[in-house]
């Protein structure tokens, strides 16, 4: 029986090997070691995950960290794509909201590529309906938002929200309203950035956990109208 680590992280192996499928990056090398991705890359990230199966509930109770569920595949959908490169040269994982399907809600997210470590979470693209709910929420709530977002512990560790906005307060919205730079917001995103080399650091799972805690508050706000329309459950 095998026991996750108290601070899991990656190493210099998984460094190398990403380093090496971009140089590299086709089938046949992959396959031919898929046993050293399993060990050096993907083994690592299950690490974290099933870590912070038991860490999540704590602070975000209402999201998901599995294996099987979080970890992304290797492989590219290259169907609609100019990039016709097969294999990711990162490995991710995200942490959803319960209730939803996976990609319908904010959740959080982490990265480990040959060039930066991504820490990050919110809302990446919501469906029109479920944007007008958000909307509404932040019309109602704005003051609770603002109190998360603008907040001097939020703006030190990620320098505010991210992601696209509309330049003009949308359709159905005064335009004065005091909630007008958020109605704006098309993506609700924030993330920290890191060298590579962090994912090697024995401060990693301790940086991953605090920031991850400091973005569960927003997280959760953004769930709040839409599992309140929720009928995907999963």
């Amino acid at each position: 029986m095998t026991t996750t680590p108290r601070s899991p992280r990656f190493s210099q192996a998984t460094l190398a090997f990403l380093r090496a499928l971009e140089r590299h990056n086709d089938r046949e090398w992959f396959r031919a070691r898929k046993d050293v991705y399993q060990a050096d890359v993907r083994g690592p990230m299950v690490a974290v995950v099933e870590r912070l199966a038991r860490d999540l509930p704590r602070f975000a109770p209402d999201l998901v960290a599995s294996p099987k569920l979080s970890i992304y595949r290797p492989y590219r959908d290259t169907r609609f794509s100019e990039d016709q490169r097969p294999i990711k040269t990162n490995i991710s994982a995200l942490f959803p909201v319960r209730g939803r399907a996976k990609h319908d809600g904010a959740g959080l997210y982490l990265e480990v590529s040959p060039k930066h470590v991504l820490i990050a979470g919110g809302l990446y693209a919501p469906q029109p309906p479920d944007l007008h709910r958000l909307r509404e929420h932040l019309a109602a709530n704005h003051r609770r938002f603002g109190a998360l977002v603008e907040s001097p512990s939020f703006t030190r560790a990620f320098g505010g929200l991210q992601g696209d906005t509309l330049v003009r307060v949308p359709r159905g919205f005064p335009a004065d309203h005091p909630a007008a730079e958020y109605l704006k917001r098309k993506q609700f995103l924030m993330g920290r950035e890191f060298p590579a080399a962090f994912a090697t650091s024995p401060r990693f799972y301790t940086t991953l956990v605090r920031l991850f805690e400091r973005m569960a508050p927003v997280v959760r706000f953004l769930n709040e109208p839409l599992l309140a329309a929720a009928i995907v459950v999963f």
